[in-house]
Order: C-alpha cells, then structure tokens, then sequence
C-alpha cells in the first residue's frame, strides 16, 4: 500500500497476488489481507494526526472491483475525497462506489516502483 504513487491504484487482489507470488504459494488469504489492509489505513490516519506528512497512502487501495472500502477511516467519503483530490473519478452503482475506469490505473507489479 506504501509504493502506490499519486494517480495509481492497487486493490487487495492485486496485494493479494504479489503477496502470494513474493512468498511461493498459490494464493494470499482475502480475509487477513483486508485485515490488514484496514490496520494500515487506521496507523497513517493516526500518524497524520501525529502530524507526520508520509503516511500510507491507503485511500489508493481499492476493494475488487474499483470498489471503494467503506471501513476505511471516514468511510466512502474520506476515500472518495481523497481519490478525487488526486484526479480520479468516482461514481454510484447502486449502492457502491467506485472509480470510474480504475484498471486504466491499477498496479500490477510494486517492483517496478
């Protein structure tokens, strides 16, 4: 979640992937990733309240799908805040937002950043 730079995105199977690729097996567990993925959100927003100014840019992690993860710290707002305030787009698809043409954007690889 740290490597993501400004104006790309990752999801949790992206993370899960690289994750399951980095240590030999077949697949990384969905669960203990959005676990942790949420816990990462949670220390850069209590380290920015610390007034630190590198934090985890969590808010570039998306749920599959372009999704974004209402139990991230401020709920879809703050994500969709954040999102647009670095240029993408975010809509409503019924009940869930998303941003608009995310694999345009996604990371596939962290090595190559």
């Amino acid at each position: 979640m740290k490597k993501v730079p400004k104006g790309k995105l990752i999801t949790i199977n992206e993370i899960r992937q690289i994750l399951a690729k980095k240590h030999g097996a077949t697949i990384g567990c969905p669960l203990t990733t959005g676990i942790f993925a949420r816990i990462a959100a949670e220390a850069a927003v209590e380290e920015a309240a610390e007034g630190r100014k590198e934090i985890t840019p969590y808010w570039r992690t998306l749920k599959s799908g372009g999704e974004l993860n209402p139990k991230y710290p401020g709920g879809i707002e703050a994500q969709r805040r954040y999102l647009e305030q670095e240029g993408h787009k975010v809509i409503q698809k019924g009940k869930k937002y998303i941003v608009e043409d995310y694999e345009k954007y996604l990371i596939k690889d962290l090595k190559t950043f």
